[in-house]
């Protein structure tokens, strides 16, 4: 898989940044400010799995029956659509031509993403739309696998971390802006639990290598964040021309 991943890639001439890191650690809110800085679309690749997700369950589906989710994924009318808002252009995941954005935000969908995001024939599938739609508009692009899958070549690849409590409390935080409220052990249970399956999968297991920068957020405050990816990426666009 890697090495047709770096062939799909090697033509792209867009800007691409590509932000990797477990949940709860700033990816999507750091990723939708660099994204409006540099000018480019915000691509959130875990709203899109967390799309499929949502299929399965409201097909009833079983997310164990590997077969049955990835003809789902195969046939589903998922796009990505340019939408512009107040904090800049976003490429918005349509389900059967429809904004999910709320719906996808439960933690059930989440703890179902987690499994069916395992399997190969679901992440080819969007795979390939992040790959058309990177290539077509350019993108910071925030997920698991960015710069090691999707976007291998590019140089602007940045990979998130922070304490795991830290990053259950952001987490509750956020559920709680989407009217969801948890105890923050379930949080962090939860989180926890989905780290261990993301970092141990087969294919395309949350991980990061020689090309990244790492960067820890436990004590940087978001701007501070921005602000190094900012400055990264300017360097690497003076050192190259």
């Amino acid at each position: 898989m890697a090495e047709s991943t770096a062939v799909a890639d090697s033509s792209c001439e867009t800007l691409i940044v590509a932000i990797d890191g477990p949940s709860g650690v700033g990816k999507s809110t750091v990723a939708k400010a660099l994204a409006q800085l540099l000018e480019v679309p915000f691509l959130d690749t875990g709203a899109m799995y967390r799309s499929v997700a949502l299929a399965v369950m409201e097909g009833r589906i079983d997310p164990a029956n590997r077969e049955a989710v990835e003809r789902l994924a195969s046939g589903l009318d998922l796009q990505l659509a340019p939408r512009p808002g107040s904090d800049g252009l976003a490429l918005e995941v349509l389900l059967d031509g429809e904004t999910v954005e709320e719906r996808i935000r439960t933690p059930e969908v989440g703890a179902l993403t987690s499994i069916i995001s395992v399997y190969p024939a679901v992440r080819q599938r969007l795979v390939e739309l992040q790959r058309e739609a990177g290539r077509t508009f350019g993108a910071v692009v925030e997920g698991r696998d960015i710069g090691t899958r999707v976007f291998p070549q590019t140089p602007h690849k940045f990979f998130l971390d922070a304490d795991p409590r830290v990053r259950a409390e952001r987490r509750q935080r956020q559920l709680a802006e989407h009217g969801t409220e948890r105890e923050l052990d379930e949080v962090l249970g939860k989180m926890v639990e989905r780290d261990r399956r993301d970092s141990q999968r087969e294919h395309s297991p949350l991980t990061h290598d020689a090309s990244y920068q790492l960067i820890d957020t436990t004590r940087l405050t978001t701007d501070e964040v921005i602000e190094r990816l900012r400055r990264a990426v300017a360097e690497v666009a003076v050192r190259d021309r």
